[in-house]
């Protein structure tokens, strides 16, 4: 599998938006993760699986360092599923989540269908920062 000279140029254009230096890694993932310019959900392990696919020697500690940085850059948002199991989403817009337990997987949620009416205050000398919406589905049986 080879990165379009597009995917290569649309990753570049992200990583330029959020001034972070386009290294050879970093461009690599950028051009896997927004290259096709559509939206998606990663982990670290299975966006590691496809630069690897690619053709590309990169560590799993890069994979997780450059998610980290592209998350601290505003181009990403974690997803933190049971505590545990973290996904990285290229949609940076508040959201929520779908997290299918049988195949681990997380897709996005309607919007427009998440009404939040009232949040608790947050205890005293602290501050609600953010809120993850994320609901786990089985199929029926």
């Amino acid at each position: 599998m080879t990165v379009s000279p597009e995917a290569t140029q649309r990753g570049s254009q992200w990583l330029a938006g959020a001034g972070l230096r386009p290294t050879r890694q970093r461009l690599s993932l950028a051009s896997l993760l927004v290259g096709d310019g559509k939206d998606r959900h990663v982990t670290a392990e299975s966006l590691f699986a496809a630069v690897r696919e690619n053709g590309e020697s990169v560590s799993l500690a890069t994979v997780y360092n450059t998610l980290r940085a592209f998350c601290d850059a505003g181009l990403m948002q974690e997803v933190t599923v049971d505590g545990s199991k973290s996904y990285f989403d290229t949609n940076t817009h508040d959201h929520p989540h779908f997290f299918w337990e049988e195949d681990g997987m997380l897709t996005d949620a309607p919007a427009d269908q998440l009404k939040i009416v009232q949040l608790p205050d947050a205890p005293e000398g602290a501050e609600i920062s953010a809120v993850d919406v994320v609901i786990k589905l089985r199929r029926k049986a």
